[in-house]
């Protein structure tokens, strides 16, 4: 099953690391001041770091997916990005329907369902390509004496 990963989600690999680093980075390391802006009130910059820490750590697996060169190797990331975007996806929906997030966490929704999207297609399309066998081999050609002969029989002919 050494499938080569598409393109295509070697592109959203690259996509998620560059955005999960900028986010991740000043997530960690200025989380007042970066969400401040947003509207966000940070009252325990902590665990916005510690938020800052995780979206880190899958942006270093999207960099090594990206780094992949077969199905085999980037599955497992694809399956977690399946699970952590869906759900930060509904965490920023129910904070919305309750009022706990400022507007511009619609931004949140777009960008983890985004996310979720993609990985879903892009899973879905490896998974339907690794399913299907490859051809059997051509039968190999045939031997020297059985090529002389053949010849010979045409050379009468």
């Amino acid at each position: 099953m050494n499938k080569p990963i598409s393109s295509g989600l070697r592109t959203l690999f690259l996509v998620h690391f560059i955005l999960g680093l900028i986010f991740g980075l000043i997530t960690l390391i200025i989380p007042e001041t970066f969400l401040g802006l947003f509207g966000w009130q940070v009252q325990t910059p902590a665990v916005y770091r510690w938020i800052g820490a995780a979206v880190l750590a899958f942006t270093a697996s999207s960099w090594f997916g990206y780094k992949a060169t077969t199905w085999e190797q980037v599955r497992i990331v694809v399956l977690a990005e399946l699970v952590w975007a869906p759900l930060a996806t509904v965490v920023n929906l129910w904070g919305m329907i309750r009022q706990e997030f400022p507007p511009t966490a619609w931004l949140n929704v777009v960008i983890f369902g985004g996310f979720t999207i993609a990985f879903w297609i892009f899973y879905n399309q490896q998974e339907a390509g690794a399913a299907v066998k490859t051809p059997a081999p051509k039968a190999p050609a045939p031997k020297a004496p059985a090529r002389k002969a053949a010849r010979r029989k045409r050379a009468r002919a």
